[in-house]
């Protein structure tokens, strides 16, 4: 009788092989809806997602929305029109494999080219001289970093990065959170999560960014986050970044505050621009 593991294992490749080729999901009609209203650009041959929204007369402030891991800018759905009636532009994109945007493999993933990325959206929008606000969260968090670690170096375009606020910001080494991924290969799964060890190599870099910027900071929080818990991360936040003001949502909130307590969330960051 053959061993229980190469029983197991024979059992498993063909089901291996089913699950890889079981087409995705048709798109919900909020998805399909979202990717209507939005637009691509071309960055080094790849079609990057975004959408852009004009909002708020007599406004000129504009934000800039930066994803997490492993979404898209449809994270932003909630208060996008929120956001609309404060803003007078309102731009979120999908960063190069996720969302809508082009998922090349093989590819090397990396902070660094998202955050080039960012900057090229911009430029394509004309709005490389203007004042920014940026918004981020999770895997946008360390984008938005490195966009401070080159504004402070001298490296950046010229667009000013004003205001900064974090939905819960992850220091660059800790844990990030690993959501599911419908038929992803395994190759390209890993050179996506390669930013985790991106973080790490570059702690200095991107904590150092948000320690020396004078770019006025933001953390909203939510208490119940699995990734940084209450209260160590809060403690450990306001000890490294003492000039940042927090915002701490209700005690159910988790890692999606913008999706979980949307009000509160738009709220709590219309409250901090508001201040200025």
């Amino acid at each position: 009788m053959k061993e229980w593991w190469v029983q197991v294992g024979l059992l498993s490749v063909p089901l291996l092989a089913v699950y890889l080729h079981i087409p995705p999901p048709k798109l919900s009609p909020a998805l399909l809806s979202w990717r209507s209203s939005g637009a691509y650009f071309i960055y080094k041959d790849q079609n990057i997602f975004y959408r852009d929204s004009t909002g708020a007369v007599g406004s000129s402030d504009i934000v800039v929305l930066l994803h997490g891991f492993p979404t898209s800018s449809y994270d932003w759905c909630k208060i996008w029109e929120g956001l609309t009636q404060r803003f007078h532009r309102v731009i979120a994109l999908d960063f190069v494999g996720f969302g809508f945007s082009d998922k090349p493999r093989p590819h090397r993933y990396s902070i660094f080219e998202q955050a080039s990325i960012v900057e090229g959206l911009v430029r394509h929008l004309g709005l490389h001289h203007q004042r920014i606000n940026l918004l981020s969260h999770d895997y946008g968090d360390t984008v938005a970093q490195e966009l401070l670690h080159r504004l402070a170096m001298g490296d950046a375009d010229s667009t000013s990065l004003h205001r900064h606020a974090l939905p819960r910001q992850q220091f660059p080494g800790c844990a990030a959170p690993v959501g599911t991924i419908h038929c992803v290969n395994n190759r390209f799964l890993f050179s996506i999560l390669q930013y985790i060890n991106q973080r790490k190599k570059h702690r200095e870099r991107w904590v150092g960014a948000l320690v020396s910027t004078s770019v006025p900071l933001h953390l909203i929080y939510g208490p119940l986050d699995p990734v940084n818990p209450h209260p160590e991360f809060l403690q450990l936040y306001k000890k490294v970044l003492p000039m940042s003001t927090v915002s701490v949502l209700d005690d159910h909130i988790s890692h999606y505050p913008q999706l979980e307590d949307p009000t509160g969330f738009l709220n709590a960051y219309l409250n901090f621009i508001n201040s200025f």
